[in-house]
């Protein structure tokens, strides 16, 4: 009896162990080209995110976050690959991610390896491509459309009359919230790590017409800027800026305020998803022991230092906005001011998880702030575009050097929109331990090279 009573427990310890596991899951939200004008950063008082507020007060808010590389393609790489740019090589778009990231380095292998569920949907890498081994499943956008059908990506950026009149469901995002929606649903033996990448606020700044009523064109005001931006800035930046393109167009146009109304009815467009997405999470059985990191893969300009798009390594660019929210660990409704980047969300998600961190990841593990938004931090948010060129972000400033030994430096205390470089009347030797002694070369793909398949 004895013997039967011991092989009974044992079978019963060895189910609870396959069904019980309490390791926390992860909803890994990201979102494309969105910068910090969503309402709870305060940047930009004509934004209207509720829901992205909304998630900001189930947790912690870091409110001087930044992206790791100004670029969609290698700033997702760099994220998810854990490797920074000048140790990988991908520095820019068209430099093929596939090329720098290994089977099983990925993060979403590192949770796949460990036993978790891993499911994604929409954009987490480059163009809407995974690496397929590394997840247990991942949505096919096959005829699904990322501007919605009819749009051309390059039509300009103000859409809401000369585009068709589109409809929730016309655009990816809603069904890449609808796949995730269903794996939220249901209750599971083992931890889930569910991605739900969301492409816009992406060019085309398309949104269906309804999210521009709470934007009317007569009330739009341009962001804070000066004309003379540009005088106090060395070439290679002016270089990065492009005056004569972008920003050229719209003063002949006169639609830079147009634009504006745009993005914002986009960002609109993407806070719904977020809603929905919150909504399924909120009603969805795990939720109790699931974390939330909500991210963007880097900031843009509308304007500022006649600059448009992202590609740049000053405030607008760079800055994001970035959200925790961990049982146990964050505080609902708190914020961080301590500098941080994106390449702090791989070792931070091991930290959380108990998964060891794969010794090829660089970045900062941020969990001592999640727990105390006061505790001591050393470490800048740095950003780099291009071989050579970095900023180095601090609590209350921001150091630029190019290539060529160029440099820039703003005091944000004084000057929080960065209009007066005081780098020629600086002690900047400090700054030099934060960046790079090696950068490694790109590995760009020729004209006529094999391209990987989409």
């Amino acid at each position: 009896m004895t013997l039967r009573f011991l092989t009974l427990a044992t079978v019963f310890l060895s189910t609870l162990t396959l069904t019980a596991d309490d390791r926390p899951n992860v909803l890994f939200i990201a979102v494309d080209d969105l910068n910090h004008w969503v309402s709870h950063l305060g940047r930009n008082p004509q934004a209207k995110t509720p829901n992205i507020d909304r998630l900001a007060a189930m947790g912690t808010t870091f409110t001087n976050a930044h992206t790791a590389v100004p670029a969609c393609e290698p700033s997702r790489c760099a994220l998810m690959s854990g490797r920074r740019p000048w140790v990988s090589g991908c520095y820019k778009n068209g430099h093929a991610w596939r090329k720098y990231q290994k089977p099983g380095e990925g993060l979403s292998a590192q949770f796949l390896q460990a036993g978790y569920y891993v499911s994604g949907a929409g954009k987490i890498y480059h163009q809407m491509n995974v690496l397929e081994e590394e997840w247990s499943d991942y949505m096919n956008a096959r005829n699904l459309f990322s501007n919605g059908p009819g749009v051309d990506k390059y039509d300009g950026y103000h859409v809401e009359k000369t585009f068709p009149d589109l409809k929730d469901e016309d655009i990816v995002d809603w069904h890449s919230v609808d796949y995730c929606i269903e794996r939220l649903s249901h209750k599971r033996k083992k931890p889930y790590f569910i991605a739900c990448g969301l492409y816009k606020p992406h060019l085309a700044f398309v949104a269906p017409r309804k999210y521009y009523e709470d934007f009317p064109l007569d009330e739009i005001k341009l962001p804070p800027h000066i004309e003379n931006d540009l005088d106090d800035i060395p070439p290679a930046g002016i270089k990065m800026a492009k005056p004569q393109a972008d920003h050229a167009r719209f003063l002949k146009s006169g639609r830079w305020k147009a634009a504006i109304q745009s993005y914002l009815a986009t960002c609109a467009y993407t806070d719904m998803n977020v809603g929905r997405l919150l909504d399924a999470f909120e009603k969805s059985p795990d939720r109790k022991n699931t974390i939330i990191v909500f991210w963007s893969d880097h900031g843009w300009s509308l304007g500022e230092k006649q600059h448009w798009r992202k590609f740049a390594l000053w405030e607008e660019t760079t800055r994001i906005p970035m959200i925790w929210v961990a049982p146990g660990v964050t505080k609902p409704g708190t914020k961080c001011s301590q500098p941080v980047d994106t390449m702090s969300i791989y070792p931070t998600l091991c930290s959380l998880t108990g998964i060891k961190k794969p010794e090829h990841v660089s970045g900062h593990d941020i969990s001592v702030l999640l727990r105390n938004q006061k505790s001591k931090w050393k470490h800048p948010a740095i950003t780099t575009h291009g071989r050579g060129n970095h900023s180095v972000r601090t609590a209350t400033e921001r150091y630029i050097r190019y290539a060529d030994g160029s440099e820039e430096y703003y005091d944000h205390t004084k000057d929080p929109y960065e209009w007066k470089n005081l780098a020629a009347t600086s002690d900047l030797s400090r700054f030099e331990k934060w960046l790079p002694k090696k950068e490694v070369a790109s590995q760009v793909l020729k004209k006529n090279s094999k391209k990987p398949k989409k």
